[in-house]
């Protein structure tokens, strides 16, 4: 209830006309007299938005740097999840308190924080030139690279506690086994224990990638406007343009597109329960 409502909220509105009123978009029913109701739909604000190439360039873009940042979460994320999961039962705790510290900060601080150090001269290049790493400061902030370094940063606990979940529940005794039967280190990881931590692999990539594609805090703090995402442009549509209608069809469209990996997901994790 609490998603449908809002969600048809939303399509409404992006069925109507953007208007000079509060709301600023026309109602779709009106009475024409006392006894009959009058509907009034329109689709020019989904067709606009394949008619224009800004949209087109921000949902790439968003997709783009969002799948680019799944995949660099899972790459730096699943070393970590096998260590906390591999490791001695007292260090357990302490490790994923790590992975959860960053929580306790407020998320917009913690985002802020990274222009002090990826500033010219802020903290990291001061640092590289004292020790004679480079000679002029490196532009960071404003960067395509700072807006990745932003997300990983912040969605990496998202992907790192999901795949821990997964290999702490594994059997250790499958790896034994394989390895008394001959198999490499090698062969047992790409074997057996990836095989096993793939519903823990989805779970983390859609964790990071949903909420990465529509993200508006970091590329709007880290990130240039040249390197424009969807959730700058709906930012834009509802309070600087105040197009309500063509900022709802993005989002209805938005929405629509992260459905199917979810879709996809419960029908994986449904083939895996009627496999178990």
């Amino acid at each position: 209830m609490f998603f449908l409502i809002p969600f048809l909220i939303v399509l409404k509105i992006s069925l109507a006309d953007s208007a000079l009123a509060r709301p600023p978009f026309t109602p779709l029913l009106t009475w024409i007299d006392a006894q009959h109701l009058s509907l009034t739909i329109t689709i020019g604000n989904y067709q606009y938005l394949w008619q224009n190439s800004l949209y087109i360039r921000a949902y790439l873009n968003s997709l783009m740097i969002a799948s680019i940042s799944t995949v660099l979460c899972l790459l730096i994320g699943y070393p970590m999840a096998f260590a906390i999961a591999r490791a001695r039962t007292e260090w357990r705790n302490i490790m994923l308190l790590m992975v959860m510290l960053p929580f306790w900060t407020p998320f917009l601080l913690r985002v802020y924080a990274w222009t002090g150090l990826l500033d010219q001269n802020g903290l990291i290049n001061r640092f590289l030139e004292w020790a004679h790493v480079i000679s002029s400061p490196l532009t960071m902030l404003y960067t395509p690279f700072a807006v990745y370094l932003g997300i990983i940063y912040s969605y990496l606990p998202f992907m790192v506690l999901p795949l821990y979940a997964t290999l702490e529940r594994l059997d250790a005794t499958l790896d034994d086994a394989a390895s008394d039967l001959g198999a490499r280190p090698r062969s047992v990881f790409f074997d057996i224990t990836l095989p096993l931590s793939m519903p823990g692999i989805i779970a983390g990539s859609l964790l990071v990638f949903i909420p990465a594609v529509g993200e508006f805090v970091i590329p709007d703090l880290l990130g240039s406007d040249s390197n424009v995402m969807i959730g700058r442009v709906l930012y834009d549509e509802f309070f600087s343009n105040r197009d309500w209608p063509t900022a709802s069809a993005v989002a209805i469209a938005l929405l629509v597109a992260l459905v199917v990996p979810i879709i996809l997901f419960q029908y994986y994790q449904g083939k895996q329960l009627e496999s178990s």
